[in-house]
């Protein structure tokens, strides 16, 4: 404790954080600086740098990395079709080793001895953080309060908070915690904890129910230069305005609303509802512009890597060797991925209604059920006896 005099914290202006200031400077004695990440959690950061100065923080940092975030994170998992358990668009996942990233910098300009957050020592966002730090400043010294202090649980903290005047925005009668950026919101804990309990409707933010979604369908049409998603209808846009409009549009029409029971790194399984409207049009967007450009060899090796990749963003491995070769190979699957596509937006689905490439495979003269003078369709006998020698060879033995 007697090393750390200035500690930068990554900082929300939430329940935790909110704490966590007043408790390192009690604890440590230390300076704390208050960094903030702007990811597109909209009106959520306007009073954060008044809450942080009025909690203690010296001085308090708010970055705008939204750009940086969709560019060099979400679009990466997209052209990776990167999903987690087959459900989740690693919306949190994708955002940690950005701010972990973004707050080292903070603290090699400060001076600082340490960093902090804001995560338990139940959940992922740990060990996001911490590979993060570990991996761009080997010798940086880390804190997590939550696996130091004392309190047992977000009922303690509401305590706390209470006996020093720190407002927060949880409840005990509404306890259930969100983390919001431009790719998505998550919700858990609380009330969330019992599986069989349908999440209710007013917790929603993002999205319309289905139910509640307009009658007609809306048409929506996305262009892709290699792989990366570039226009909306037609109107080139910046990484972050895409998939904000893409939000719009996608929560207009109650899409990208997930509820999923998901193994956690640390070995727990836990309950989170997400709402990922953009996201959701990307990846099917994106698969549907694949299925007419890419090679199906290359497709099948990269989609034999997408559990991986989305296990190591999932894990905090970002900022790995490993995920570094993984990334190189998708980039270059996507050499040939370029084009638009149609989508249908329609009371929670997402249906495709067109793609087109001036790089597709796909020939209407090879593939057509009509008469073509391309393919010989008694070729196949041979392909066919050739691929089953090995299968008759083993029923004979087997006789």
């Amino acid at each position: 404790m007697e090393d750390v005099k200035k500690i930068v914290l990554a900082y929300s202006g939430g329940l935790d954080t909110s704490i966590i200031v007043k408790w390192l400077i009690e604890t440590y004695g230390a300076e704390v600086i208050a960094f903030a990440a702007d990811l597109g959690q909209g009106e959520e950061l306007e009073p954060v740098e008044a809450k942080g100065l009025a909690t203690g923080a010296s001085k308090v940092y708010i970055d705008d990395l939204r750009e940086e975030f969709v560019r060099d994170f979400v679009f990466p998992a997209v052209r990776a079709n990167a999903v987690y358990e087959g459900t989740y668009l690693l919306g949190t996942s994708l955002a940690r080793p950005l701010i972990a990233k973004r707050q080292i910098e903070i603290a090699e300009a400060e001076g600082a001895d340490a960093v902090s957050h804001g995560a338990t020592g139940k959940g992922n966002d740990q060990v996001r953080f911490e590979l993060t730090y570990y991996a761009l400043k080997p010798d940086i010294t880390v804190i997590a309060p939550w696996r130091e202090w004392d309190f047992k649980g977000r009922t303690d903290l509401i305590a706390y908070a209470k006996q020093h005047d720190i407002p927060v925005p949880v409840t005990v009668a509404k306890p259930y915690s969100s983390d919001r950026n431009l790719l998505h919101i998550s919700f858990e804990g609380g009330i969330l904890e019992d599986p069989w309990a349908e999440p209710p409707e007013d917790m929603f933010v993002l999205s319309v129910s289905p139910e509640a979604a307009p009658d007609k369908a809306t048409y929506v049409e996305i262009e892709f230069e290699r792989g990366t998603p570039v226009a909306v209808d037609g109107e080139r846009l910046s990484p972050a305005l895409l998939l904000a409009k893409l939000n719009e549009l996608g929560g207009a029409n109650g899409v990208g609303r997930v509820d999923m029971v998901e193994n956690r790194f640390v070995g727990m399984k836990s309950r989170g509802v997400y709402e990922t409207p953009g996201g959701t049009i990307l990846y099917a967007a994106h698969r549907a512009l694949e299925s007419i450009t890419m090679d199906r060899e290359v497709m099948h090796i990269r989609d034999a890597m997408i559990p991986k990749f989305a296990e190591l963003a999932y894990y905090g491995f970002w900022f790995s060797p490993e995920m570094r070769m993984l990334r190189a190979m998708v980039d270059e699957s996507q050499a040939n991925v370029s084009g638009v596509v149609r989508l249908k937006l329609y009371k929670g689905n997402v249906t495709v209604a067109g793609r087109k490439s001036d790089g597709s495979l796909y020939d209407p003269e090879v593939a057509t059920f009509e008469e073509d003078t391309v393919y010989n369709q008694a070729d196949a006998a041979g392909f066919i006896k050739l691929n089953a020698l090995r299968l008759r060879i083993r029923t004979l033995l087997e006789k």
